[in-house]
């Protein structure tokens, strides 16, 4: 059975180490569990209230994981709970496959060379809150 697991500080870290980062002391994480195995999760973090921002870090270990049930959960927490106007999602200039999502999702994207070190270029990607409401995953 498929169920949302929030703000598991065990979702939080596995998303982190998955991705060879620290983990988020801040962080707010949203799991995918399918049989007691963790699908893929996200994790905002770095949130800023005075300016309405927040980050964005996810993982999965299968595409399925993101239907559109979870991306309702996953961008109801931001845009809805913490009332941002903006997510911002940071990308490797070579993970076509999430840079790809994040267009799909409605993200605009800019790419700032040398951002993860001398031979590799960020993408930064924004997504704000009247692009979400506008698309065509929100719910009606």
């Amino acid at each position: 059975m498929t169920h949302l697991i929030f703000n598991d500080p065990v979702v939080t870290h596995w998303v982190a180490k998955s991705l060879g980062l620290r983990p988020w002391d801040d962080g707010f994480s949203i799991g995918v569990v399918n049989d007691d195995k963790l699908l893929g999760a996200s994790v905002f973090h770095n949130w800023f209230p005075e300016t309405g921002v927040i980050e964005i870090t996810s993982s999965a270990v299968t595409p399925k994981w993101m239907t559109r049930e979870m991306l309702h959960a996953i961008f109801s927490y931001p845009f809805d709970h913490l009332k941002c106007q903006m997510v911002v999602l940071r990308v490797s200039e070579t993970n076509h496959r999430m840079l790809n999502i994040a267009k799909r999702l409605g993200f605009e994207t800019y790419t700032i060379p040398r951002l993860r070190g001398k031979t590799e270029a960020e993408v930064i990607c924004t997504l704000t809150d009247d692009r979400w409401r506008s698309s065509k995953y929100v719910r009606s």
